[in-house]
């Protein structure tokens, strides 16, 4: 018995379709693209005319990925970090309208947002709830609301009625929800299907050590348990990089294989290497992300307003400017054996305590000649993080194999558990030339008149195991992760230089 097939409407037919139903047309195209939500939606939240581009458009199919794989409930295959520059609509698209646009067809999902701030969290979340409770967006998906008794800016839900004839009083079914907060700020109770920090840092916070360290065990410790299914809830982070050890950095060190980086710079002129995955580098025009956003007479102006170092991080997403910032590494030449005792003038080993032992900072000396040519030679570095009794010993131990001819100096920490630290070292030293100190000016400024050396080919680094580590850390100064070793570095050099001194005055 043969079956009656339907044939595909026609051209006209769907048109005509259209026309008697916009909202449904616009509902299935919102439906199959985020790109088309996001565009459809924007005036309701900004009064300027939206600009897409190529990045906006890529990023939306990595969210759309995403989010399929949540809906259904299947594992997931990476979280996503995302480096792009500000300006680039981020924020609109990741924290405010992708949330959105997962409760169009999932209804029932929770989110966790977060941002360095309580305020500019809470700000993403209300952008949203306007969303929501606008006229246009009624129009789309009437049975889309936000539940009554759980409507505030942290903390809202969504709901959804069940439509039917007019006069008929729909159900309510209970959906997902928004919670939101700051980074370092508490989930306790609150799990996500998928979780969003957006900027866990802003510039002034990445120059501090312990909001670094705040938001890295933030994102490391807390975030993983508050997911729904361990195996399911995605991460996403969003940032500009502002450190090597911010957030991105840390990830990255840690990361693993279901971790997907898109790396985004303004320009590839000079950050070629960070742009990633490398097939992105295609739809750069004239080396630029976007030539309306980041035009080049733009990036020149930014330039100069953040400095060789902001814009490295905030523009190239990659927090040291190309040459190596402070220190010209690539000017160091290294040797393959010692100077001999004829041509070197003095040497000193310069210690920069750190009394933790495992994790936190680093104990570094680092031992530095000055030759008869004016140049200057790192021949040893001891690195470690130790307890006081094992630091103690390797420093003793380290003068032993140095030599009466090498003076040891170490930086005193201020306070008086510093000095008693610094004379009980003092002690441990009986025997051998030992002075402490309490530097002056901060460490950006003590390591100034080193890197000038180094600079200019004028520091040379004798062949050793350290190496790479010294001048990695020399690399990023000082936005790198630690600064024992330059910091030791500079301590050295000032005292080579201070004897030189003193000997002309004589």
């Amino acid at each position: 018995m043969s079956e009656l097939v339907k044939e595909a409407p026609s051209k006209k037919d769907i048109l005509a379709f259209g026309e008697k139903n916009p909202n449904l047309v616009i509902r299935e195209l919102n439906n199959r693209s985020l790109h088309h939500f996001l565009l459809y939606f924007w005036s309701i939240i900004s009064p300027h005319d939206f600009q897409s581009n190529w990045h906006i458009t890529y990023l939306c199919k990595q969210l759309e990925d995403m989010a399929y794989l949540v809906g259904d409930r299947k594992p997931r295959e990476h979280d996503l970090l995302i480096n792009v520059p500000p300006g680039s609509t981020k924020t609109v698209l990741v924290s405010i309208m992708f949330p959105i646009w997962c409760w169009t067809k999932w209804p029932w999902m929770r989110f966790i947002t977060a941002s360095y701030s309580g305020a500019l969290s809470l700000e993403s979340a209300d952008y949203c709830r306007d969303i929501i409770r606008s006229s246009e967006f009624k129009q789309i998906y009437p049975e889309l609301g936000i539940q009554e008794d759980k409507d505030t800016k942290s903390n809202f839900s969504i709901v959804k009625r069940l439509v039917g004839k007019p006069g008929f009083v729909g159900k309510k079914q209970v959906g997902g929800k928004r919670y939101s907060t700051s980074v370092g700020g508490t989930l306790t109770g609150f799990h996500g299907d998928i979780i969003i920090v957006d900027d866990p840092l802003n510039p002034t916070q990445a120059s501090s050590d312990l909001q670094l360290e705040i938001a890295n065990r933030w994102m490391s410790q807390t975030l993983p348990t508050r997911k729904t299914k361990k195996d399911v809830t995605p991460i996403i982070l969003i940032m500009q990089r502002l450190h090597e050890n911010d957030p991105t950095g840390n990830w990255l060190d840690r990361s693993t294989s279901k971790t997907f980086h898109i790396s985004i710079p303004g320009e590839c002129r000079g950050y070629k290497e960070q742009v990633k995955p490398k097939e992105l580098l295609q739809y750069y025009k004239d080396d630029l992300m976007d030539i309306n956003r980041l035009s080049w007479s733009m990036l020149n102006d930014l330039e100069a307003a953040l400095g060789q170092y902001g814009y490295a991080g905030q523009i190239g997403q990659n927090p040291v400017p190309p040459g190596g910032g402070m220190f010209k590494v690539d000017h160091f030449v290294t040797l393959d054996r010692a100077p001999s005792v004829r041509s070197i003038v003095h040497t000193v080993r310069y210690w920069d305590k750190a009394g933790t032992e495992g994790a936190g900072a680093y104990t570094a000396g680092v031992k530095m000649c000055q030759l008869v040519n004016g140049k200057w030679v790192v021949l040893d570095v001891k690195r470690g993080r130790w307890g006081t009794d094992e630091r103690e010993r390797i420093i003793r131990e380290t003068a032993e194999g140095d030599g009466h001819d090498v003076m040891v100096w170490l930086e005193q920490e201020p306070g008086s558990a510093g000095k008693e630290s610094g004379e009980g070292t003092i002690r441990n030293l009986g025997g051998y030339s030992a002075e402490k100190e309490r530097p002056t000016g901060d460490k950006t400024t003590r390591a100034d008149p080193f890197s000038v050396q180094v600079n200019n080919g004028n520091v040379l680094l004798l062949l050793g195991m350290w190496n790479k580590e010294y001048v990695d850390e020399l690399r990023f100064f000082p936005f790198s992760k630690f600064k024992d070793m330059t910091d030791a570095s500079s301590g050295a050099f000032s005292k080579l230089v201070s004897k030189k001194l003193a000997r002309r005055i004589i």
